[in-house]
């Protein structure tokens, strides 16, 4: 009989959540009635996604509503990529006279890539640094953004070690130079409060897949009366700010998981950093010359970065999926690049150590009694690894 999976990977994707499964099951087969139909079969589907549009914004402390009571600040996408380059593609078609857009040295390569396409037609792009625990050199940020400052854009809490990120003094500093301020919110959402009034952003992304519901939905917030171009022309979905069929199941998926996610957050924070902080104090009590990468004092309560000295993380991942452990590295190698991930190089982490880093990712479904085994899984398999490395038998010299 096959082994359970063990699953510590869910800054790649979540499980969805069986209340979200069931929730989503009637719009395949039996509302399946296309929302913008004037007919009431596929009326009464329209009123579902509003439904779930409200529970996003919830989640995300979007509190306005229009007289119909819409919560038209959030339009519905595909995924957190498409959303995150909707918001800078917007922010630049609609102030073409600035020609800047200031980011970090850590993004997603959801906006790292779209920078790059501006930056070869001439748009300059301006990266903050970090220091070696992930952190914003804020006073950096803060010479950066200029008059010429379209956008800048600032994820919430980094995919790979947690850091969290003060987003609201970012918008205060890129409002004061008259941009406009974008956050990838995709790690952080349903782990960490979401205030958007509070932080005052003008976009925000989010992704599904990130807490508990299906691949291919996503949300980007926009704040009312700003101005906003579309990148995807159609039909009048989304109030012709997004073209296109709507995902009806995954819509109301996503609603539900948020609600889950208001519902859970205080409780799964506190779980989840628990089990975090015991995966952590194990495997440093256990095993020599391991370090764990981010602010430790200011990260999400899912996430542990941790690298092992001298040996790879592709070879640490290996032997642990063939124990059904599931994890995934810090480092590029899986895409065929023998560098670090460019976060830990932007971290300035030491090669002998971002080589060897593996980012574990928790959630409700994960148990203390995966935290111990885990752990006890990786003594054998470093200590064999190590072993069998030579820059290990040097530095042991």
């Amino acid at each position: 009989m096959e082994n359970k999976v063990i699953y510590f990977d869910n800054n790649a994707t979540t499980q969805v959540a069986p209340e979200v499964l069931e929730a989503m099951l009637p719009y395949f087969c039996e509302r399946y009635g296309n929302p913008s139909s004037i007919h009431r079969f596929g009326g009464s589907v329209a009123a579902e996604i509003e439904n779930a549009r409200s529970k996003v914004a919830e989640l995300i402390g979007a509190t306005y509503r229009d007289r119909d009571g819409i919560a038209t600040e959030i339009i519905f996408t595909s995924c957190g990529t498409e959303s995150d380059n909707a918001a800078v593609n917007s922010a630049i078609a609609t102030n073409p006279e600035r020609r800047k857009i200031v980011t970090s040295a850590v993004e997603h390569p959801a906006i790292l890539s779209c920078l790059k396409n501006y930056e070869r037609n001439g748009i300059e792009v301006v990266k903050v640094p970090v220091d070696n625990r992930g952190r914003l050199d804020m006073e950096f940020l803060r010479n950066a953004v200029d008059e010429n400052t379209a956008l800048v854009t600032i994820m919430w809490a980094n995919n790979e070690t947690g850091t969290i990120f003060p987003v609201k003094e970012c918008a205060k500093i890129a409002h004061s130079k008259g941009a406009l301020f974008h956050t990838d919110a995709v790690q952080a959402a349903g782990k960490v409060k979401i205030d958007v009034e509070d932080t005052d952003v003008d976009f925000l992304s989010i992704s599904g897949h990130k807490l508990h519901a299906p691949k291919g939905i996503g949300i980007l917030y926009v704040k009312r009366k700003l101005r906003f171009m579309p990148t995807i022309y159609g039909g009048h979905q989304e109030r012709l700010r997004r073209g296109g069929t709507e995902n009806v199941a995954s819509i109301i998926g996503l609603g539900k998981a948020c609600e889950l996610a208001i519902s859970n957050l205080e409780n799964e924070q506190r779980e989840l950093a628990a089990m975090r902080d015991r995966l952590e104090e194990k495997i440093k009590s256990s095993i020599p010359k391991v370090h764990v990468n981010g602010d430790l004092d200011n990260r999400l309560p899912n996430t542990s970065s941790i690298s092992f000295e001298y040996i790879e993380g592709e070879s640490i991942l290996m032997f642990l999926d063939m124990q059904g452990i599931c994890a995934s590295s810090g480092s590029a190698c899986t895409t065929g690049s023998l560098e670090p991930s460019h976060v830990l190089r932007a971290m300035d982490i030491p090669y002998t150590s971002a080589h060897g880093t593996i980012r574990f990712s928790l959630s409700r479904y994960n148990t203390m009694d995966e935290i111990d085994t885990v752990a006890a899984a990786l003594v054998p398999v470093i200590a064999r690894l190590r072993e069998i490395s030579p820059y290990w038998n040097e530095a042991e010299k």
